[in-house]
């Protein structure tokens, strides 16, 4: 019989010293649920966004989503934040569509040129951006 320096034992007794590890707890406090936009949050912030006649500089800078600023750049000749090239008279938004489990919610948002010539796009939120920001649009036409 080989006789070895240590016993398995006298190797055992190190590790036995060592502090017991730390069961895991399950945290007590429920999980917090994610605030998402609803309609009328959406609807507001829209409102706000586009005023009378278009976004401010201050809004496009810190309102709009990374994707739209890159797209802005890729189309330097049009504004693709309203699908136009001029300032328009006025801006209406009208009713805002939630589809939670796409995760979006949007708004047709309605440019008015003159007294006859309007124009539409459809403007579209992420529901859980934080903050709130404008995630992209879609020009009619």
């Amino acid at each position: 019989m080989k006789i070895m320096p240590y016993s398995l034992g006298a190797l055992l007794l190190p590790l036995l010293a060592l502090p017991a590890p730390t069961p895991a707890v399950a945290d007590p406090a429920p999980a917090v649920a994610r605030h998402r936009h609803d309609a009328a949050e959406i609807s507001a912030f829209l409102a706000s966004f586009y005023g009378h006649h278009g976004p401010s500089p201050h809004d496009r800078e810190h309102r709009v989503s990374q994707q739209l600023k890159e797209k802005q750049a890729h189309h330097p000749h049009s504004d693709v934040l309203l699908c136009a090239q001029n300032e328009p008279w006025d801006i209406a938004i009208g009713a805002v569509t939630v589809a939670q489990s796409a995760g979006v919610g949007w708004a047709t948002v309605t440019t008015h040129w003159s007294a006859d010539s309007t124009d539409t796009f459809t403007a579209y939120v992420r529901l859980d951006s934080r903050p709130i920001k404008l995630d992209d649009v879609i020009c009619a036409g």
